[in-house]
């Protein structure tokens, strides 16, 4: 995990926000954020991703629009049996764009 100054640079919240993998991953059935922030998110996997991974994903936000971005797995924790996923993930904004990252804020003050 991200150490703890990392980990508070920025307000995360519990969002109805929905995310999934794109490109040849896009198969992957959205998942509920678990916490999201302007740096980043906090999401449940079925796939195993190493840190420092970057996944090109979709955001799926409450009214039905979507943003992509650029983001990098920063730790993965496996989940025990019978859990919602396989794994547990940090993922790291690199690139969003801003009129996104607009949309996350708008978000995050609900």
């Amino acid at each position: 995990m991200a150490d703890e100054n990392e980990r508070r640079r920025y307000r995360r919240v519990r969002a109805a926000i929905l995310v999934r993998p794109l490109g040849p991953l896009a198969r992957v059935s959205p998942r509920q954020v678990t916490d999201i922030s302007l740096g980043g998110l906090r999401a449940w996997s079925d796939d195993a991703r190493r840190v420092g991974t970057r996944l090109e994903l979709e955001l799926v936000f409450p009214d039905g629009g979507s943003a992509t971005c650029l983001a990098e797995v920063v730790w993965a924790e496996p989940q025990p049996s019978g859990a919602v996923a396989r794994y547990e993930m940090g993922l790291r904004f690199v690139e969003v764009d801003p009129d996104d990252l607009d949309r996350i804020a708008a978000v995050l003050e609900d």
